[in-house]
């Protein structure tokens, strides 16, 4: 089990940087992470959330060909039409708000050995991998919040993290 780092942590405001080496290492991070994930019953993970400020993440929706590792994302392109769907983040758990995305996205992006890919995701996959790729980018959900919103649901969370200390 990997630690999952929270709001206030500065890895997870850093834009990632590109990985360069596809080892064992990697490899052996990758499954660490989806681990960690689906313990902490989430859908996704990047690597900022592990402390890790590289381009990369991890996405199990628990739907069949849906448990994938993207290295060195790009979104490509993304659909006119879009959706609102309650997002929460591990990174700032307890916490969710609907969030205006998208609704399917395409993507390319290296497998674990270096070999590139590119995916075209509707619905939920799309909508997490727009998530986990704003991590990579130094983005959190609440960014895409209306700036009030955002502030209030900000000082609830550090009221509540605070007590739990």
């Amino acid at each position: 089990m990997l630690d999952i780092y929270t709001l206030g942590e500065d890895v997870l405001r850093e834009k990632t940087q590109r990985v360069t080496e596809f080892d064992s290492g990697l490899a052996i991070l990758i499954d660490a992470m989806f681990e960690t994930m689906q313990e902490a019953d989430g859908i996704g993970l990047a690597a900022p959330q592990i402390g890790v400020s590289k381009r990369f993440f991890v996405v199990d929706t628990r739907r069949p060909n849906e448990q994938i590792a993207f290295i060195n994302p790009e979104i490509i392109e993304t659909s006119h039409e879009v959706g609102t769907y309650e997002e929460g983040c591990l990174s700032i758990p307890g916490v969710y708000y609907d969030i205006v995305r998208p609704l399917s996205v395409t993507i390319q992006a290296q497998d674990i050995h270096g070999k590139a890919f590119t995916l075209k995701a509707t619905d939920l996959l799309a909508r997490v991998i727009q998530h986990e790729y704003d991590h990579l980018n130094g983005t959190l959900f609440i960014d895409r919040m209306e700036d009030d919103a955002r502030e209030k649901l900000v000082k609830a969370y550090n009221r509540k993290h605070k007590k739990r200390r």
